[in-house]
């Protein structure tokens, strides 16, 4: 690995409460696959993993997002209130049919609804918080960057 005089950005660190919920939900809603040896457990073994650290991965297989298990966890009260966000994530959808069906997958998947402005000419977005409370968007760009 040749040195750019930069750190590498690794991947982004989400704090909750059930580490193994979250990158389920995120799995699940993004497509992602674990990091090897991060995988559920499929033979009804104890999931050991779940309960400490886990990682996502691009399909460039580059780590994208890791979970961190905590004991407590707070939700933030987005927009305001006295646990304001501290980081949310963004995520771009070519149209508003995508924007609803993947808003519809989050809610299945267990997302909750902060905000929506599904009619704003420029750029329709849904907020929602994930299982863990970690707020995050989905709207539409014409071109995904």
């Amino acid at each position: 690995m040749t040195s750019t005089g930069y750190p590498a950005f690794r991947q982004v660190v989400l704090d909750t409460e059930n580490a193994r919920e979250l990158a389920e939900f995120y799995h699940h809603l993004l497509g992602l696959a674990y990091e090897a040896g991060d995988e559920p457990p499929v033979d009804g073994s104890p999931d050991t993993d779940g309960q400490d650290w886990l990682v996502l991965l691009g399909p460039d297989g580059k780590r994208l997002l890791a979970f961190q298990q905590v004991a407590s966890l707070a939700p933030a009260t987005w927009p305001e209130g006295p646990r304001p966000q501290q980081l949310h994530l963004d995520f771009s959808v070519p149209d508003l049919d995508e924007l609803t069906r993947h808003r519809d997958r989050a809610l299945e998947l267990g997302a909750t609804i902060l905000r929506e402005e599904l009619d704003d000419p420029d750029e329709p977005i849904s907020i929602l918080a994930d299982p863990s409370g970690h707020p995050f968007c989905i709207f539409v760009i014409a071109q995904s960057g």
